[in-house]
């Protein structure tokens, strides 16, 4: 007998809050799934699918897996994350019909201070590279602890054995991918070099960087590896933990993470954040992700408009812009690490609201100034907080049907480019604001503070049917895009009748603070794509038609040559059966077990 749960929408507050009712109309339904029978793996490199394959042919859950998964990405692709880096997941739990959301995002030291990324002379911004390669953008790494929190809840095999084969990789040597071997090149001529263990790793002798086919072993990354396989907090503790503070503290701008913050740090469990988008459950992560929120937000507003009738048409990707705007402008006001700053998610995503923004959507004309709406009266600083392309994003389904959306980065491509016993340090701090108040003196949700978490847009989604059961999974890195690109997937899915693949290949449209920039047919950047596609890779962008039309309306467009979403899905058909996607835009795979 199919045991059936409702859920409200759940929400993260500080201890000194009670939990409020739910938004009225924000109930959904979420019930057990019948189980597959076999497994699938979506993920960045074709070596962390089949990493994640032969954990789940071996017995390992989808849990299981994803360990596998993050440490062989942390080795094939580190520009994007790694052991030292930090990760949301969102899981669903076919047999109790419950939805988690585990936080393991990076948490700034006991030495932080909201003005710590100023120039002490102008009080402005320090520069970008100043600020991501300094000691002072690190914050302690989550993302192995978390994994091993869900191991606890989740795991089958005993925790280690998940590391072999990512062990037997970096002591063998892997072939370097073409998109790593472009982004070693384009980020060679900034601080790569800096560092002499980057240096030592990523180049040749004679300072060429390594090319595209190289085999590149990592025997540090091995044995930390193995010290993980003992103890799951190797990276808070012991000698893995005083190399990393000794790098941090290396010039310029030292950072102040002790051994003694990483010692306290844990990771974060929650029911995840649902809420109703045509009949369908949609679930996210909370707070301090605010992806969650923001791609919510998008579905919530462009649930009062018939998106069904307007696929693939200027109207539609209209609809889908002004909406886009909307959430970013509320999104970028209002969210940021909730045990810090009181995030009002309810009033965000109350149905009336979400209503109100949509009225001021008009069919054929743009909204002149778009700014945050005022769910709740709070009042909070215009932001000022650079958000950098990198991340990863994998998505398995066990055999169980346990089902995994996990999202994980070192911030920006090689985060803070250090490297410590064979992997890199994250960047992650940088996600919090530069400055701590506006322009008019007002405090910036995202401020930094000691011990509080940056916001972040990642964004890994499970999606549910009308009838409570499992449907699909999404979910991209691409920095503040990431948003845009995992609400484009749904629209494509649920709206448009697309399959998984057929949603990944949608234009990419990204609508914030008055920038709607496009993927547009025949506009190829060349950097873009000998860094983030393949050769032969196959061409995509929106129509020009439309584009045209767009403009037409008001949008100012920016044509892009191409942009690096990475959507991994796993899709459940009527009969049971499992449909995946890989993004063509990076070098991802998606396999059945």
């Amino acid at each position: 007998m199919k045991y059936l749960l409702l859920l409200t929408t759940a929400f993260v507050f500080t201890a000194c809050r009670g939990v409020d009712a739910p938004p009225a109309g924000n109930a959904v339904t979420i019930t057990t799934t019948a189980a597959p029978n076999t497994g699938m793996v979506a993920a960045a490199n074709p070596l962390a699918t089949e990493a994640g394959l032969k954990v789940l042919r071996e017995g390992g859950s989808a849990v299981d897996a994803a360990l596998a998964v993050q440490a062989t990405l942390g080795l094939v692709e580190p520009q994007s994350s790694g052991l030292g880096g930090g990760a949301f997941m969102v899981l669903y739990d076919p047999k109790t019909a419950k939805v988690w959301a585990y936080d393991g995002r990076e948490e700034a030291p006991s030495g932080a201070t909201a003005t710590m990324f100023q120039d002490p002379a102008t009080g402005k911004p320090r520069g970008y590279f100043q600020r991501v390669g300094s000691g002072q953008s690190t914050g302690t790494p989550g993302a192995v602890v978390m994994l091993h929190k869900a191991h606890q809840d989740y795991g089958k095999l005993e925790w280690g054995s998940q590391l072999e084969s990512s062990i037997k990789l970096a002591e063998e040597g892997f072939r370097v991918s073409p998109r790593l071997a472009g982004l070693i090149k384009r980020f060679g001529g900034y601080i790569l070099q800096d560092d002499a263990d980057t240096r030592d790793y990523f180049f040749l002798e004679n300072g060429d960087p390594i090319p595209e086919g190289f085999l590149r072993d990592n025997k540090p990354y091995a044995e930390t590896l193995r010290a993980i396989a003992k103890n799951p907090r190797a990276l808070l503790e012991g000698d893995i933990a005083d190399d990393i503070v000794a790098k941090i503290g290396e010039a310029p701008f030292p950072g102040t993470l002790t051994v003694a913050d990483m010692a306290k740090y844990q990771p974060r469990k929650a029911e995840a954040l649902c809420t109703p988008y045509r009949g369908h459950a949609i679930c996210g992560a909370q707070p301090p992700a605010s992806g969650g929120i923001a791609v919510q937000s998008i579905l919530g507003t462009l649930e009062t408009f018939d998106m069904a009738s307007e696929k693939d048409t200027a109207e539609g990707w209209h609809l889908f812009a002004e909406a886009s705007f909307l959430a970013y402008a509320d999104r970028d006001k209002y969210v940021a690490d909730s045990q810090f700053v009181e995030v009002p998610i309810k009033e965000m995503l109350d149905k009336k609201y979400l209503a109100s923004r949509a009225e001021l959507i008009k069919p054929d004309s743009v909204i002149k100034d778009v700014k945050a709406g005022d769910p709740v009266g709070f009042a909070r600083g215009k932001d000022a907080t650079p958000d950098t392309p990198g991340t990863s994003h994998f998505t398995i389904v066990d055999k169980d049907g346990l089902t995994v959306s996990m999202t994980t980065t070192v911030e920006g491509a090689f985060g803070s480019q250090r490297m410590v016993r064979g992997f890199l340090l994250n960047n992650q701090l940088t996600d919090f604001s530069a400055m701590d108040k506006d322009a008019d003196g007002v405090l910036i949700a995202n401020r930094v503070a000691p011990g509080k978490r940056p916001r972040s847009s990642m964004s890994p989604h499970i999606v549910f049917a009308p009838d409570g059961e499992f449907l699909f999974t999404t979910g991209s890195p691409g920095g503040n895009s990431i948003i845009a690109y995992t609400a484009k997937s749904i629209v494509g899915l649920i709206d448009w009748g697309l399959s998984p693949q057929e949603a990944i290949e949608l234009p990419n449209v990204i609508a914030r603070n008055g920038s709607l920039r496009m993927e547009a047919q025949n506009l190829r950047n060349a950097e873009t794509e000998e860094i983030d596609r393949g050769a032969g890779a196959k061409e995509f962008g929106m129509s020009e038609d439309i584009v045209s039309a767009l403009e037409a309306m008001g949008h100012k467009v920016r044509r892009s040559g191409g942009e690096i979403s990475g959507l991994h899905i796993i899709y459940r058909n009527a009969d049971g059966t499992l449909t995946g996607g890989a993004d063509p835009r990076r070098e991802g795979t998606a396999q059945k077990q």
